[in-house]
C-alpha cells in the first residue's frame, strides 16, 4: 500500500472514529476556537491560547491548521510547567510554543505523507511520520484528523509539541 493510500485510510478511520464525538458538540459554522471548546477535551489548549492573547487570531479568516494538544497532553507535561507559562512574564514563550501548533493554510491528513513538513506560525517547521497505521507529527501521535471548523482544520494530538 502507498504512503498516500495509507494515510488516506488512516484519515477516513480516525474522521470516522472521532464524528460522533464532534458531531454532538461541533456546529458546521464554528471557528476553530469555538469547535474546540464545544469538543470540552481542549480547556488547557484553550486558557492558554486566551492567556497568549492569540483568540481574535484563530477566529480570523484563516484557513488554519491546528494540531491541538488534548487536556490529557498538557497534564503529562512536567509538574508546574503550564502555570508557568500561563504567567505574564512567559508570554513571548507561550506565544512561540501555540503558534508552533499552527500552520497557515488549510492541511487535511490527505496532504500528509511520510516525510513530509509543514512550516509553522512559529517560523520553524514539523516533520511528518507515517508508519504502522499512524501519523506522528515531530513524535505526537494523531488521535483524530480532519474536525473542520469555518476557518480551517483541527487534527487531536496527544503531546504538546515544543519548539527547539
Amino acid at each position: 500500500m502507498t504512503s498516500t493510500k495509507l494515510v488516506s485510510c488512516f484519515a477516513l478511520l480516525a474522521l470516522v472514529a472521532v464524528m460522533p464525538i464532534f458531531a454532538m458538540h461541533h456546529e458546521k459554522n464554528q471557528d476553530i476556537v469555538d469547535t474546540a471548546i464545544a469538543a470540552g477535551d481542549f480547556n488547557t489548549l484553550v486558557a492558554a491560547v486566551q492567556a497568549a492573547g492569540l483568540v481574535d487570531t484563530l477566529k480570523g479568516d484563516g484557513p488554519f491548521t491546528v494540531f491541538a494538544p488534548t487536556d490529557e497532553a498538557f497534564a503529562a507535561l512536567p509538574a508546574g510547567t503550564v502555570e508557568s507559562l500561563l504567567e505574564p512574564e512567559n508570554l513571548a514563550k507561550l506565544q512561540a510554543i501555540l503558534t508552533y501548533h499552527v500552520v497557515p493554510g488549510k492541511v487535511m491528513a490527505i496532504d500528509v505523507a511520510d516525510g513530509s513538513s509543514a512550516a509553522t506560525a512559529q517560523g520553524s517547521s514539523v516533520a511528518f511520520v507515517v508508519a504502522d497505521g499512524s501519523v506522528m507529527v515531530n513524535g505526537a501521535t494523531v488521535t483524530a484528523v480532519d474536525i473542520t471548523a469555518s476557518n480551517g482544520v483541527i487534527h487531536v494530538i496527544d503531546t504538546v509539541l515544543l519548539p527547539e
